[in-house]
């Protein structure tokens, strides 16, 4: 029972986070940021010539006129295409001024559209009050030929340039996205080089994106080679070695049943024996972790129980000659589905790392709905010790007890790759508590 990714489907997340999404999405930022800009500017520009040009030179021509009536009381007002004048001396009336205009104080003011959207001056020397007003209909045609008009032309231009520089931008990425998508569709256990295959690349791929689509075809291939070579290694090894253990073991057993054997001899042979199921258990470990993917041994439904009672069966020739009880307490049994083998590898480490380091007293395994635990009263460990038991090679006490050091390096790489997760509680002096626990675990049949 392997761990199952969780990772998000590439494609989709290719679709909400591709390159050209990012670029459409940073041309239309760029396209928005520009108008914005420019219409601000143009709507800018307008307000200045409405409210500061003009505004001053309406109080360049008043003054200019006050200086013409100073010199001459006749002086004709200001009339032309854009611009009128009134004057109304004290308080007599004023031929041709609208009635709205009358009531208006000295200054500068803007008439609603309704009365007809002038912009007025009203300037006052003594008693008299000089009006000039600035027809709006001009002021809007100016803006609209030299604001609108080329505000239209350079949206439009900034427009064209935009998305044809998109369109190159689109083009000149289009191999990145093709080599992501080809990737993505890779199985991770047997990556295909095949369609990264020179002859297979798009016509229009070149510079950095051909070296990193020539590098990840290389790669590829070398990767194959390696799978190839795991795969042979770890089919011969399971053959070749286990051929001669069995061979040692069946040895083992015919010399152990010689009633003609000394004592120093059957002793010798139970040593032999003991060292040959250590080193079939390492094996079976070590070809099991040396698998990428599937581990060769196919997934079953088992007790844990049963399981747990043949590898405490195993374990007790380690401690038949020490004062030790190896029992099993049930508070509820369940099943698994994964290798059986896989879970008696890791199982075994345990209590063959609590036989090693218990002298006296008691190795005990609870089993409980979704969890093993093996408890011992051994020498135990220090926190300091504790942090380092899943190094390889690392044994604690130093390394007075026999082992080699990588039982428990073994029982977590099996932990994390069947996700299984292991941790252990240790007091110097008290004993050690391995906790193991089963997510995906179901209950016994009834």
């Amino acid at each position: 029972m392997a761990s199952v990714s969780t990772t998000p489907d590439a494609g989709a997340l290719g679709a909400r986070s591709g390159l050209r999404r990012k670029i459409w999405i940073a041309f239309i930022l760029q396209v928005a940021a520009i108008s914005f800009a420019t219409v601000l500017g143009v709507y800018g520009a307008s307000a200045v010539l409405k409210h500061l040009l003009i505004q001053r030179a309406l109080t360049d021509e008043a003054a200019h006129y006050w200086e013409r009536h100073a010199r001459n009381p006749q002086a004709a007002l200001p009339d032309t295409f854009n611009m009128m004048g009134f004057m109304q001396h004290g308080d007599g009336a004023v031929h041709g001024l609208p009635d709205e205009l009358r009531v208006l104080e000295p200054g500068y003011h803007t008439m609603p559209r309704a009365l007809g959207g002038s912009l007025v001056l009203v300037d006052q020397r003594g008693e008299d009050r000089l009006y000039l007003l600035f027809k709006q209909d001009q002021v809007d045609s100016l803006a609209f030929w030299f604001g609108m008009v080329p505000l239209t032309l350079v949206l439009a231009v900034i427009y064209v340039i935009a998305w044809i520089t998109y369109r190159a931008s689109r083009s000149a990425v289009s191999p990145v996205i093709w080599l992501a998508n080809t990737v993505s569709r890779w199985d991770p256990k047997m990556p295909d080089a095949r369609s990264l295959d020179p002859a297979e690349l798009p016509v229009d791929m070149e510079g950095e994106t051909l070296v990193l689509a020539n590098s990840l075809h290389d790669f590829t291939r070398r990767i194959e080679q390696f799978i190839e070579r795991e795969r042979n290694f770890t089919r011969d090894a399971s053959h070749e070695l286990r051929t001669p253990l069995t061979v040692i073991r069946m040895a083992c057993d015919i010399l152990a049943a010689d009633p003609c054997l000394t004592a120093p001899a059957a002793r010798s042979v139970k040593r032999i024996q003991g060292a040959g199921r250590d080193m079939e258990a390492l094996i079976e470990a070590f070809l099991i972790i040396a698998r990428e993917g599937d581990v060769g041994l196919p997934d079953e439904d088992f007790a844990v129980g049963a399981m747990i009672e043949e590898e405490l069966e195993k374990a007790r020739p380690l401690v038949a000659t020490k004062p030790i009880e190896l029992a099993m307490h049930s508070e509820g049994d369940f099943v698994l589905h994964a290798p059986p083998r896989v879970f008696s590898v890791l199982v075994g480490n345990l209590l063959r790392n609590a036989c090693h380091y218990t002298d006296a007293g008691r190795v005990v395994v609870h089993v409980r709905p979704g969890e093993v635990v093996v408890e011992d009263t051994g020498i135990g460990m220090t926190p300091e010790e504790l942090a380092r038991v899943f190094e390889p090679f690392w044994r604690a006490n130093d390394g007075q007890r026999p082992g080699q050091g990588i039982g428990l390096s073994i029982v977590q790489r099996l932990s994390e790759r069947f996700g299984w997760p292991v941790r252990l509680e240790s007091e110097r002096g008290v004993g050690t508590r391995a906790i193991v626990s089963f997510p995906r675990h179901s209950p016994p049949e009834a």
